[in-house]
């Protein structure tokens, strides 16, 4: 939490539920056309980077410099859930397929605009 505040925390939301879906998925020992289960995590914006957390994993770490933050896609579905959608190999080259994360919270939309204000 020290670090986040050290970055300029302009969004901060946890304890949130959610889900992850795995869409064509395939890792080295893994392979999914189709799966989904549950996260419970935690967003944060500060005003260095982009952090989703499941559980105490990161799985969204990504400076708002990165490039590779313009190649995910961000949406807000039914009112309170935060989307981000990405190729899995976005993170991890031997991977492939597509990962989606849903965090609900109340305050999806206020992210959804931050995420895009702060993406160059």
């Amino acid at each position: 939490m020290s670090e986040l505040e050290a970055e300029g925390i302009l969004f901060l939301d946890d304890g949130l539920k959610g889900s992850v879906t795995y869409r064509n998925f395939h890792r080295p020992g893994k392979y999914s056309g189709w799966e989904k289960g549950g996260v419970t995590g935690a967003v944060a914006l500060t005003k260095l980077r982009l952090l989703a957390l499941s559980g105490p994993s990161p799985v969204i770490n990504v400076p708002l410099t990165d490039k590779r933050l313009r190649s995910i896609h961000f949406s807000v579905e039914k009112d309170d859930r935060f989307c981000a959608i990405f190729d899995a190999a976005l993170f991890h080259p031997d991977w492939s397929g597509t990962v989606e994360y849903r965090f609900r919270t109340d305050q999806a939309h206020q992210l959804f605009e931050l995420v895009l204000e702060h993406i160059p």
